[in-house]
């Protein structure tokens, strides 16, 4: 076994670019080395923001020997009547290098094809990364790529130098006349030395001489370590951002963590407005005690020092400008009621296709409307619309548009200011949540309510236009806002009927969009029920329980999850594995059947006659269960069908030759599978898990 390194040096990329880049090339090494039979342990991957680094502690010399399939021409031209070779046969065994006798028949998807079994010799693992490494590089995906100098490879930032050595020595190959080396540089400002590498442990030590540390565990560690230091200067904590974190650890390589502070004066701003401040554009931390800002900021710079505090001045210098801009427009933008800007909507567009914002409202509007009949929220309603009505109106704020990620939150707190009720301005505060995956939904519900009609119209408009998301592109935020109608509507245990929301979203938007109807409802179906699946997968639940819930569709993606926890609750169960297979037995007996009507007086067995009393009884106490979505009671009365229907198989003849009594009995089992089929599709658990 020997040791593997690969360093991609470029200029400095952003952080996102850095962390997407990791993944990629951990899932591309494990994918090629795989299919090139190279067998290596753990593969590690680090990155900074000009480097990306691939080490392997092990991997093997050489390729394992292997067998591959050569498929030659069909066999009815290989081989005449007599069943003697042809031409055909004979000049692919000569082109091949073997004997005709040596050919043997492979059945394939498009027939029996004639061919052999070619076995592979390992080459010595250098060849071969020398093949596969510029496939990686080049297949590597960007959010935005750019290409540079003379070369066509596109890539996040310009690659500088590519370090590839395996057991210490260089592995070559070339990439548009960037050959890779062995060697590598110290940090581009402090240390930009260049060193020779032999080992991954001589190349970090080298880099850290040079003020380089890979490990992003081991920056973060330092850079939170660094920063309760820090804080118990001053008995304070950190208004934690992971978000933020994160990007931090991904945009240096050597963190020196700082505390600034600004004039007490801008204390009177909200905190949202402070941290926000602080975050955008300059990266910094917020610094609390008892959740009430400090006239402090935690700052991580990307040096080993700052002896004469040039880089804490100069933050300190920059924060103070951005926060006299946010306090007077804190101060100016509340001189005007919100209600009186409601019209100034009009003036900012939505989407040029779609319309602008006053249109936008209306809409969201009607879907409140809809929603709150639907779940019977009356009581609720008046603060919904009203709520609804000035959702969006801080977008003519100075302040979102000085600080676009304060959207919401902003109007929330200018409404809370101005004397709006709790119902109202807490739902405009929220109701952009959640914004990504790790973002919590909105607390209340008309803040929910106003999160799924909002992003339901978005992603409606953005469908009925023909946006498409393709790979790593997704240019509207479209499985953003599936996810967040995902997430807003399960954790909320809101259960109502979303095809007749999108149904009534397309009406809304009338001649706007150009998709049909019902292309548009099913397109966004299909992208909801993809956001369930991952949803649902991040819950660490069963790929195929995950499937057997959204196999029955997601006309109501409350009870989606109702029903997957149910069977998830129930799959341990000494009765679940029975009623599985009773499910499929009743199911490939009626499979590719015509749809019968079941008539009582043909009942001639008394096993029939006993399974059809049986499920009539069960099918009174289940329906209303699965009407209210309680599925786990659902499951223990409905596995008493069980028996009956074993039995049933076991003494009735379904497929008779009497054709009466045939549709008869196949027109009972349809209805059994029926339903099954409101509960979950049974037909998509995997029996031996």
């Amino acid at each position: 076994m020997s040791e593997f390194l690969l360093e991609i040096y470029t200029e400095e990329m952003p952080s996102s670019h850095v962390k997407n880049g990791l993944e990629q090339l951990k899932n591309l090494f494990n994918k090629y080395l795989k299919e090139n039979r190279i067998e290596f342990s753990q593969i590690k991957t680090y990155g900074t923001p000009r480097r990306l680094i691939v080490h392997i502690e092990e991997i093997s010399k050489k390729q394992a020997e292997g067998k591959e399939q050569i498929l030659g021409p069909p066999k009815s031209v290989a081989f005449d009547k007599d069943g003697k070779p042809t031409s055909a046969a004979e000049g692919f065994a000569r082109s091949h290098g073997i004997k005709v006798k040596q050919l043997k028949v492979f059945q394939t998807e498009k027939g029996e094809y004639i061919g052999y079994i070619k076995k592979l010799k390992g080459k010595p693992t250098e060849d071969v990364l020398s093949q596969i490494i510029p496939q990686i590089i080049k297949s590597l995906t960007f959010p935005k790529s750019m290409k540079w100098g003379n070369y066509n490879i596109k890539f996040s930032r310009p690659i500088r130098n590519i370090l590839c050595i395996m057991n210490g020595k260089l592995i070559e190959f070339e990439i548009e006349n960037l050959k890779s080396t062995d060697f590598s540089f110290g940090h581009k400002t402090f240390s930009p030395h260049k060193f020779t590498v032999n080992s991954f442990k001589k190349y970090s030590e080298l880099l850290l001489k040079n003020f380089v540390i890979i490990d992003q565990e081991q920056r973060k560690e330092i850079i939170l370590k660094n920063i309760n230091d820090r804080l118990l200067e001053i008995g304070a904590e950190l208004k934690m951002d992971e978000e933020l974190l994160e990007k931090i650890v991904f945009s240096i390589e050597y963190p020196y963590v700082f505390l600034g502070s600004f004039p007490e004066k801008y204390l009177n701003l909200p905190l949202e407005v402070t941290s926000t401040a602080l975050k955008e554009g300059q990266n910094l931390f917020s610094v609390l005690k008892e959740n009430k800002q400090l006239p402090y900021f935690i700052g991580v710079a990307d040096a080993p020092e700052d002896p004469k505090d040039y880089i804490k001045t100069g933050n300190e210098k920059v924060l103070i400008a951005r926060l006299e801009d946010a306090e007077f427009f804190w101060n100016e933008d509340r001189k005007k009621p919100m209600k009186e800007r409601v019209k100034e909507l009009e003036k900012i567009i939505f989407h040029e296709k779609l319309g602008n914002y006053f249109d936008k409202k209306e809409r969201i509007k009607s879907l409140i409307e809809i929603l709150v009949k639907e779940l019977k929220l009356s009581r609720i309603k008046n603060f919904a619309l009203e709520a609804a009505e000035l959702a969006k109106v801080d977008l003519t704020t100075e302040m979102v548009k000085e600080f676009p990620n304060l959207q919401g939150k902003i109007g929330g707190l200018y409404l809370k200011e101005e004397g709006y009720p709790e119902e109202v301005w807490l739902a405009v505060y929220e109701h952009y949540q959640p914004v990504n995956p790790d973002d919590k939904s909105p607390v209340s519900l008309i803040g929910a309510l106003i999160s799924i009609a909002d992003k339901t119209d978005s992603l409606v408009g953005a469908v009925g236009i023909g946006l498409e998301v393709t790979g790593s592109k997704d240019p509207f935020g479209l499985r953003r806002l599936a996810y967040g109608i995902c997430k807003s509507i399960i954790d909320n245990s809101l259960s109502f009927s979303f095809s007749n929301l999108i149904d009534n979203a397309i009406k809304l938007y009338s001649e706007k969009i150009i998709l049909p109807s019902e292309k548009i409802k099913n397109i966004v179906l299909e992208f909801i029920e993809n956001r369930l699946k991952m949803y649902y997968q991040s819950q660490n639940y069963r790929y195929d329980l995950i499937n057997a819930s959204l196999g029955v569709g997601i006309e109501n993606i409350y009870y989606t999850s109702l029903r997957l926890d149910a069977l998830n609750k129930i799959k341990e169960s000494k009765n679940f594995k029975p009623l599985i297979i009773s499910s499929k037995r009743v199911n490939n007996i009626i499979q590719n059947q015509p749809e019968f009507s079941l008539k009582v007086n043909l009942l001639k067995e008394k096993e029939e006659k006993e399974l059809y009393d049986i499920f009539k009884t069960v099918e009174a106490e289940v329906l209303p269960l699965i009407k209210s979505g309680e599925f786990e009671k659902t499951f223990e009365v409905i596995v008493s069908l069980r028996p009956f229907i074993d039995n049933f198989f076991d003494k009735v003849l379904v497929m008779t030759e009497d054709k009466k009594l045939r549709e008869n009995r196949i027109a009972l089992l349809q209805e059994i599978s029926r339903l099954f089929f409101k509960l979950a599709d049974f037909s998509k658990i995997v029996e031996e898990q």
